[in-house]
């Protein structure tokens, strides 16, 4: 007796093939790293100690305020955000540690805020091995900007812009007799490139050139050499301990002329350590004035912030907020079902967007973001003025 088998073997293979592509399916849906059905981990490493620890306190603290107000409203296509942060103390051998341990241990989707220049480039082999995005790195530096990185994307100006807009100023006012105080690092050197490229579109060059280590305030013979220039002028590219211990220990000496900051140096943190010294030290940004609701972009920052607690409005949480407002627009775009080249496209397709009186703009070979600049002064009771 000859019975047809209820199930012939092309059937079966056609079967087994479709049971095979929806598993490969659901495992890619599930290997996405970070991202589950209801949430996207995020990194961020940054100093949480040591000199430069307001810096990264405050983007941090940004950042969650936008963070915490996207949760509330139900996150972003449905998913909330988690901010996981790691100390990097503001040293390069901590931050290539911790972005490894972001990325293999923490198993975040991609990262955001980092801050610094050294310690952002200290991190990059580990980001390009990972092909994870950054969306805005707490630096101006060009050597994160060229060559083009696919995965870094900035929010703020570079430091090129700051100096520019510095050495343009003081060159207006008929100043230019200029000395430079620079980090012993790639921040500093990065800064020091832009003021000397600055000055020499003028046909000047540096009064005098001085350094200082990373995370220290040993600033005795860098004010030697400056008080033997005698410039009209000193521009620093610091931290705030190693800048604040400068101008207070350049004013004992009843040096007179003007200091300049490029906004790396954390304005509200200077101002604090400067105390009464500080009146008059100016301070390049490249976020809009955070103390003044003159736009919508500041006005939801401030909301956003005193809804966290917070009533103490600075210029790096402004940055924070910002990187994270930027992040979960490229969140948005990139769509429900979330991969890292789903975000380096949506934040690809954001060309000049108005985020609230701030323009950002990227495009597959222009990751730059924004060219902003502005001049702060620090007056009476480390007030700011614009």
């Amino acid at each position: 007796m000859n019975v047809k088998p209820w199930f012939s073997y092309s059937a079966m293979l056609q079967t087994f093939a479709a049971v095979c592509a929806l598993a490969a399916a659901g495992a890619a849906q599930a290997a996405e790293v970070g991202v589950t059905d209801t949430e996207v981990r995020i990194g961020q490493f940054a100093a949480q100690t040591g000199p430069a620890a307001e810096l990264g306190k405050r983007m941090q603290m940004g950042i969650l305020a936008h963070f915490n107000a996207v949760n509330a409203a139900g996150g972003v296509n449905g998913r909330t955000l988690k901010l996981v942060s790691r100390d990097d103390g503001y040293e390069p051998e901590k931050a290539a540690a911790a972005v490894k341990a972001l990325i293999e241990e923490d198993k975040v989707f991609a990262l955001i805020g980092s801050v610094g220049t050294p310690t952002t480039l200290a991190a990059v082999p580990a980001i390009n091995a990972a092909g994870i995005p950054l969306v805005g790195p707490f630096t101006g530096a060009q050597a994160l900007r060229e060559p083009f990185n696919r995965n870094l994307f900035h929010v703020r100006a570079s430091y090129f812009d700051e100096t520019e807009r510095i050495v343009q100023h003081l060159s207006t006012v008929g100043i230019t007799k200029i000395a430079v105080f620079y980090q012993n690092d790639s921040y500093g050197k990065a800064g020091l490139e832009g003021v000397t490229r600055a000055l020499a579109k003028r046909n000047l060059k540096p009064a005098a050139s001085v350094t200082v280590e990373r995370n220290s305030v040993d600033v005795t013979a860098p004010l030697a050499e400056i008080l033997k220039a005698a410039p009209e002028a000193v521009i620093q590219i610091s931290a705030y301990k190693s800048c604040a211990a400068l101008i207070k220990q350049a004013r004992a000496k009843a040096y007179g002329g003007q200091f300049f900051n490029v906004s790396f140096v954390g304005s509200k943190a200077l101002a604090e350590e400067l105390g009464d010294t500080g009146a008059g030290v100016t301070i390049s940004q490249v976020v809009p004035f955070p103390y003044t609701p003159s736009s919508a972009i500041v006005r939801e920052y401030q909301q956003r912030m005193t809804e966290a607690g917070h009533k103490d409005f600075d210029f790096s949480s402004m940055e924070g907020f910002m990187a994270a407002k930027v992040f979960t627009e490229g969140l948005r775009r990139a769509g429900k079902t979330l991969t890292r080249e789903g975000l380096v496209t949506g934040l690809e397709s954001m060309r000049e967007v108005n985020l609230g009186g701030f323009i950002v703009s990227y495009g597959p070979k222009n990751h730059e973001g924004s060219r902003y600049t502005d001049l702060t002064i620090i007056g009476r009771g480390g007030r700011f003025v614009r």
